[in-house]
């Protein structure tokens, strides 16, 4: 936690130092490199925070685990995947840390394996994702064979729209879709809540999950407008279908994981259709809320499965009356509910109607 603690002191550093880029030789005629512009070093920041909350959280969540050992160091293999993410510059070292960002999520929510239900979840979501991964690799190794694009902070529009050009757009955004559980990937998400409470934190608030986002914004140049009409599209079904199934869950965190699917649909439609600034505002703010309200469920279940072993800690249909019992948890429930429902005066109203144009 004092890493953490450190790490996020750091990059608030690095922030107010930007831009930074490091270039070094790999092989003879490729070289690597990390950037750390506006974008990059804003997320850092979230990343760091956010998982300095989870790890503290995670003190008292997981205390008396078997596992808490594996579970701080799978934790920390995940953020610093994502860290690397961020940073990465060269397209073969984005590709990398994105690979590692999927097989250190798929340890976090397979980390009680022992459960065989829990266990098929962790493979489920692990294989939607490298379906997903094929396309962005496909979509790599064109950018760099084909475009001379090895840097994403080098990424231009292309010359003309032609059909390899668009095709080459597909295929980075399946990678930047299933990564972000657009449709038709989003199955996996809801699987993942089969991990710990804090893990969905992480996983589903400022992390994984935005990490579509963040690809689509940083190839935003890139891709024509056939593309970015495939992907505003695939935005708005997303939000709906996620929305709707929301409505039928009795799962606190299915609840929430539908609610989160729902949120990147959003921020990718505002991709598609040119609002882009507002979709990273967008996945600002929700990683706040979002977090808040996972944490909370997770106090929630935790007070439920202490109170009565004989119903589902998980169940709402279980939870009436409980919020003299737990004041503290109703409050921030409440506050983050409002954020994410978008209600005046919250962080969530801003970023969700920031996008409307200015009338008159």
């Amino acid at each position: 936690q004092q890493q953490h603690g450190d790490g996020f002191a750091f990059s608030l550093f690095v922030l107010l130092n930007l831009p930074a880029q490091v270039r070094w030789h790999w092989l003879s005629g490729y070289e690597f490199g990390i950037t750390l512009d506006f974008l990059s070093g804003v997320l850092i920041c979230l990343v760091y925070f956010i998982s300095l909350l989870v790890h503290i959280f995670s003190l008292h969540y997981m205390k008396g685990d078997a596992g808490i050992d594996r579970y701080f160091f799978k934790l920390g293999f995940f953020t610093t995947s994502m860290l690397g993410l961020l940073a990465a510059d060269h397209l073969i070292l984005l590709f990398i840390f994105w690979e590692l960002v999927g097989f250190s999520s798929y340890l976090l929510i397979g980390f009680w394996f022992q459960n065989p239900e829990k266990a098929s979840s962790a493979k489920i979501a692990f294989m939607v994702n490298r379906v997903a991964d094929a396309g962005l690799l496909i979509g790599i190794i064109l950018l760099m064979s084909v475009y001379d694009i090895h840097f994403l902070s080098e990424v231009q529009p292309a010359f003309r729209s032609t059909s390899l050009v668009i095709f080459t757009g597909i295929m980075l955004t399946l990678g930047a879709f299933g990564k972000s559980a657009q449709f038709p990937f989003f199955g996996w998400l809801n699987k993942a809540m089969a991990g710990p409470t804090p893990v969905s934190a992480l996983i589903h608030a400022a992390t994984m999950v935005t990490a579509g986002v963040y690809l689509l914004v940083r190839i935003y140049p890139f891709l024509t407008s056939e593309v970015l009409t495939m992907i505003a599209f695939g935005g708005a079904i997303t939000a709906f279908l996620a929305g709707a199934s929301a409505l039928f869950q009795h799962d606190i965190k299915a609840v929430l994981a539908y609610s989160t699917i729902s949120q990147l649909g959003y921020m990718v439609m505002g991709v598609g259709v040119g609002a882009f600034e507002f979709s990273v505002f967008h996945l600002w703010t929700h990683a706040f809320f979002k977090a808040g309200l996972f944490l909370a469920a997770g106090n929630v279940i935790h007070f439920m499965h202490k109170a009565n072993h004989l119903v589902d800690p998980q169940d709402m249909r279980s939870m009436g009356g409980i919020s003299k019992k737990l004041p503290f948890t109703f409050a921030t429930y409440l506050i983050c509910g409002a954020a994410l429902a978008g209600i005046p005066f919250t962080s969530g109203f801003l970023s969700k109607e920031g996008a409307n144009p200015k009338k008159g």
